[in-house]
């Protein structure tokens, strides 16, 4: 596909392949605009449904809903990850209400910074995220956490 593009204020026609009008596309739109379903979180991964399906053989459903959590929190951070070296870069988290008798709801999300190299994979680099994924991800959550 031929785009125009302004170069040093000259306009120059060049030449994107299919893969590179999407990934144009994708960095001009908001990560929470792209990601709504978990099928969207594998096609931001380059991860077909059926290669999914087939990774997750013999796992219990909690273990399937960890690797669906993990992949949802990488495009959803658009690939940052937390520096645990760093005790003040704020990581945030989904937080859920589970009440006895089979509630369970996204509360609020939290933010902390720590003092030690170890942490969770599953916190994210902005409050707004964690409370997205809380939101829009409830029922993988509610299986990783069952």
């Amino acid at each position: 596909m031929k785009v125009t593009v302004n170069i040093n204020g000259k306009d120059t026609e060049i030449e994107l392949t299919p893969d590179q009008v999407q990934k144009v596309k994708k960095s001009n739109q908001k990560v929470t605009d792209r990601i709504k379903t978990f099928e969207d979180v594998l096609e931001d991964n380059d991860i077909s449904e059926l290669d999914f399906k087939k990774s997750c053989k013999g796992l219990s459903e909690d273990e399937i809903a960890y690797k669906q959590i993990k992949l949802i929190v990488k495009s959803l951070n658009e690939n940052w990850t937390p520096n645990w070296d760093d005790s003040n870069e704020y990581k945030y988290y989904p937080y859920f209400d589970m009440k006895s008798g089979g509630g369970f709801s996204f509360s609020y999300c939290d933010g902390w910074y720590t003092h030690t190299a170890v942490g969770s994979r599953l916190c994210f680099s902005k409050s707004y995220l964690a409370e997205y994924s809380g939101k829009q991800f409830t029922s993988i959550y509610e299986k990783f956490m069952k």
